[in-house]
């Protein structure tokens, strides 16, 4: 599968966090439900805060197809007879999320919205990583369906983000601020360590 890096993202992840992650699929997957678990509520939640009647169903569908993909981590952590389970997150995304503005509320939605559109490019690059790295077919033909789904919503995001106002202030400051925290780094294995 040839990936490039999604044009937001301003670093590719290291290659440690891909080695890291290669010891321990079975984490990583549990983490990866749990992201997309996260993800579907995050969506949800902007549906509350945009009052938007299109909005609000483009959204709604953009929450369940998350929750779709909920679904298949957790059809492919069984197959590898795992169980879900809570797990401590990384901190990456409630790190990327306090430096988003809070008032008023167009800015506070765009920066919202830019926020998740990196975490769907980041976890977008990082399938493709994964997909190319692995050696079950059932776990590359994951991989590679929801690769195609994280390109198309960090492309969904700026557009709706950009419904509230101008994205590029927002896709600077935080774009710098997300490849800091990657090429930083966590030292477990996680989607967005």
């Amino acid at each position: 599968m040839t990936m490039e890096l999604p044009e937001i993202l301003r670093c590719p992840s290291p290659s440690r966090w891909l080695e890291l992650c290669l010891t321990d699929l079975d984490t990583l997957l549990l983490d990866h439900a749990h992201c997309e678990k996260k993800a579907a509520s995050t969506v949800l939640t902007f549906s509350f805060r945009a009052a938007e009647h299109e909005l609000a169903g483009v959204l709604s569908r953009l929450a369940r197809e998350e929750l779709s993909h909920f679904e298949m981590v957790l059809r492919e952590l069984e197959r590898r007879g795992q169980r879900f389970r809570p797990l401590e997150p990384s901190a990456y995304a409630g790190r990327l999320a306090a430096l988003t503005r809070r008032r008023p509320l167009p800015e506070a939605m765009v920066d919202s919205f830019v926020v998740a559109a990196l975490i769907e490019a980041r976890s977008c690059e990082r399938l493709g990583l994964l997909a190319n790295a692995v050696d079950d077919p059932e776990l590359v033909g994951l991989y590679q369906s929801l690769h195609a789904a994280e390109e198309r919503h960090h492309t969904l995001m700026l557009e709706l983000g950009a419904r509230f106002g101008p994205i590029d202030d927002a896709l600077g400051r935080l774009g710098e601020a997300e490849a800091k925290l990657i090429t930083a780094g966590e030292p477990w294995v996680r989607m967005h360590a």
